[in-house]
């Protein structure tokens, strides 16, 4: 379980946002697929740009980029006051059900999740195409095993455990700490 403050909250927030934008502005529902590859970029950015995960989700490298185990398992069974999630032929899609509480986010949390709606919420962008900015935008994904977890160390371009610590970035060092403090809450 990760260390994050209101990580439930976070999590069901993020969904929110995610579908009530997306649907904004695609006026069609949040497909799984897109939720999925929102939840990896925003969690995966994160912890390139500031050294922690936004939400702490699980993902997996499946052959179409990363997916929130947590979430992608679960999906039939979520129950949240702000989404629901409807079966949708062979898919899900996320319905907004009221606005979303940004509180429970960063000022940096909140640019990124506005800045990937504006990339991929657009009715000209196919499930194939985040699919594939997914795999080219993640380096974690490219570093990993088809079906293995992801760890989120791969987002950076070095082994951070044999680096410097005076050549480690703000976020390289960041990281160090935020999977220190993980090991130790285990």
């Amino acid at each position: 379980m990760a260390m994050i403050t209101y990580q439930k909250e976070k999590i069901e927030n993020a969904i929110c946002f995610f579908a009530k934008e997306h649907q904004k502005k695609t006026r069609s529902p949040l497909f799984q697929t897109y939720l999925y590859k929102y939840l990896s970029f925003l969690d995966l950015d994160s912890v390139k740009d500031t050294g922690r995960p936004a939400l702490g989700l699980t993902y997996q490298a499946l052959p179409r980029g990363p997916v929130p185990v947590e979430i992608y398992r679960n999906k039939d069974k979520i129950e949240s006051t702000c989404f629901k999630v409807k079966k949708y032929d062979e898919n899900f899609v996320f319905i907004s059900t009221e606005d979303p509480d940004l509180s429970f986010f960063s000022k940096y949390e909140i640019k990124c999740m506005v800045r990937l709606v504006e990339i991929y919420a657009d009715k000209f962008v196919k499930t194939k195409e985040i699919s594939e900015a997914s795999h080219q935008d993640i380096p974690a994904w490219g570093k990993t095993r088809r079906n293995d977890f992801i760890k989120y160390e791969s987002q950076f371009d070095d082994d951070l455990d044999k680096k410097p610590g005076k050549d480690l970035s703000l976020a390289e060092e960041g990281f160090l700490i935020y999977r220190a403090l993980e090991k130790a809450a285990k």
